[in-house]
């Protein structure tokens, strides 16, 4: 029994020493936990709305105030022409558009059906449905205050016609919204992790400091060892685009040559990602699990691949800002969805090369230090 307690008190000592084990072992159920709480919702919140009305009379005041009023709205600007609600959307400033006509009220009263246009991005479908039910039912609401109000018989003569148009994937197809995030998903784990655990494979058998003694200087080594993983995440890019036009359907309506600059960008960045990681551990089994916690999960949750950023807790919302996959899949979207060119992406190419820079200069210092 003496011999069994000291075997388990050298294996409570072994885990103790390795810090990223401890980390992972007491971090990881925090980290889930809060991010499976907090960032797993179909519930949208908060949307910035803008609002075309011409006619500006007491009704569609009444519709833009119980709109506004709503847990899910912000009414966010007022639009001077209808033209300027693509440009608002291809900004990415608001999600839900409401159009009026011109004497709104008049058509109302006078027993004609009083249209109201609803636009939503449809390159995320889910949140554009969701959107367009929380507004038809505001006006729904709305109209049922005015039918009690008026009586019977004026309700039924009287209709408040809602409209929806759904810009970029009228036929609200899911591959238009999870096509971007697979190929950032793809992109960071094939970069991230492969490299991250190719070097660590070096350092965990003893042969790192046996191509160090090789006339090739350490900084080649590294660049060596990922540039077949560069070539990799190229192929997988050409792939991903091939099915997602000619078997999914995905066009991609924008510049190719800006969807293809953004991504260079991004798999050198995943690539200064993996080094980073490699540089802090020895071992494969904790690069794995690093890069599984630091990369997939949050990639998945908290990225825009499939839950709304807006509807985050603050915390998340900053957590969000420092992934390089959610300006990466934002820029897709605009590129490839929304049919824009390069200089619609200039904010988040800047983001992500200075992102590149930064991670790439601390992964290389971090390495020598390692080294030493």
């Amino acid at each position: 029994m003496t011999q069994f307690v000291a075997f388990v008190k050298k294996e409570f000592r072994h885990i103790v020493r390795d810090r990223w084990t401890m980390l992972i072992l007491l971090a990881l159920p925090v980290i889930m936990l809060l991010l499976f709480g907090y960032a797993i919702t179909t519930e949208v919140r908060n949307t910035k709305v803008a609002i075309y009305d011409p006619s500006d009379d007491v009704m569609t005041r009444n519709i833009v105030e119980r709109l506004s009023a709503s847990e899910y709205f912000e009414v966010d600007r007022l639009l001077a022409s209808p033209d300027e609600a693509e440009a608002a959307f291809k900004g990415g400033e608001v999600g839900l558009v409401v159009l009026f006509p011109d004497r709104f009220a008049e058509k109302y009263a006078r027993g004609g059906e009083a249209q109201v246009l609803l636009e939503a991005d449809g390159s995320d479908p889910n949140t554009a449905t969701t959107l367009v039910s929380y507004a038809k039912g505001v006006i729904a609401a709305y109209q049922g205050e005015l039918a009690r109000s008026a009586g019977p018989a004026a309700a039924r003569a009287r209709l408040i016609d809602t409209q929806v148009r759904l810009l970029y994937n009228p036929e609200l197809k899911g591959a238009y919204n999870f096509v971007p995030g697979v190929m950032g998903m793809v992109l960071m784990l094939i970069c991230a992790m492969m490299t991250s655990v190719s070097i660590a494979r070096e350092k965990e058998k003893g042969t790192m400091e046996v191509l160090l003694v090789s006339p090739l200087k350490p900084f080649l080594i590294i660049v060596a060892k990922a540039v077949p993983y560069f070539a990799l995440s190229i192929l997988n890019l050409a792939t991903i685009l091939v099915f997602s036009v000619f078997v999914l359907g995905v066009p991609v309506e924008g510049s190719l040559f800006g969807l293809v600059l953004v991504s260079f960008v991004f798999i050198f960045l995943s690539l200064s990602v993996g080094l980073l990681i490699s540089s802090m551990v020895s071992s494969q089994a904790a690069a794995l699990l690093i890069s599984g916690m630091a990369l997939m999960l949050p990639v998945l949750l908290i990225s825009g691949m499939m839950f709304p950023i807006e509807n985050m807790p603050f915390f998340l919302r900053a957590l969000s800002a420092a992934l390089p996959a959610r300006w990466y899949i934002a820029a897709v979207k605009k590129l490839m969805i929304k049919g824009l060119g390069p200089y619609s992406v200039a904010r988040e190419l800047a983001i992500l090369s200075a992102m590149t820079i930064a991670i790439l200069a601390a992964s290389l210092r971090q390495f020598r230090v390692r080294l030493e």
